[in-house]
């Protein structure tokens, strides 16, 4: 259901923007081992995370400060028409946006597995992000919703999701100094709306539960589970 939401979504936006956004990938190296290391299982915040009305509220909000102040920089030099506010196409488009980033930020808890080479964030029932690295050059990936791209900054990792239509879904992991909170800041950018809406969710580290099957892949490409312990 999650996908056929976000396919019936998409089209929208992306009818809207004749031009989507550049993706930078120029993405910065770097050296030695991952700047942060963030294993583990992830519950989400609620008392601290913004929920996605209030993401898409705070959207209106700067929207509609910037059509004033270009009304009035048109009135006062009396050049170009007067907008009298927000077309309904963009709200549909902010709406459909809103919808979207609600659909991939739905799970409540986050599994992040990590190595030397690979960051990966699993969340139930979605796809998993993947951010992988070889050499400190992230490299690209491509999945049934679009391409990816991550960068470290400083000590926040960044993924850039580019959706069909020019839409780009960004998102900013940054772990707290004692190593129990996770922030996530999702950013989505399309050309169809004049404004990001960006969403504010914070995790707190807990300890995920023992699985009640242990499972491994046998040579005959079937799988085996177990509720003991399981030699391949």
């Amino acid at each position: 259901m999650r996908a056929l939401i976000i396919t019936l979504v998409l089209p929208v936006l992306a009818a809207c923007a004749s031009k989507g956004p550049v993706l930078d990938t120029t993405n910065p190296s770097f050296e030695g081992d991952m700047p942060v290391n963030f294993s583990g299982s992830w519950e989400r915040d609620y008392a601290r995370s913004q929920d996605v009305n209030g993401a898409l509220n705070a959207m209106f909000q700067q929207r509609q400060r910037e059509v004033m102040q270009q009304q009035q920089a048109n009135s006062m030099s009396r050049v170009g028409p007067v907008q009298s506010g927000l077309s309904q196409r963009e709200v549909n488009a902010m709406i459909d946006l809103a919808r979207l980033i609600e659909e991939i930020t739905r799970p409540e808890v986050l599994t992040i597995s990590q190595d030397a080479y690979e960051v990966r964030i699993a969340r139930k029932d979605d796809f998993a992000m993947s951010c992988a690295f070889y050499d400190g050059v992230a490299q690209g990936t491509d999945s049934q919703y679009g391409a990816e791209v991550c960068s470290w900054e400083g000590d926040d990792l960044v993924s850039h999701l580019v959706l069909p239509g020019g839409l780009i879904i960004s998102r900013r992991y940054t772990l707290s100094p004692d190593g129990n909170q996770l922030r996530e800041i999702t950013t989505a950018k399309s050309s169809a709306t004049r404004s990001p809406l960006v969403l504010h969710r914070y995790y707190f580290k807990f300890e995920a539960p023992a699985r009640a099957f242990n499972c491994v892949e046998t040579l005959s490409m079937k799988r085996v589970c177990s509720t003991g312990e399981l030699n391949p």
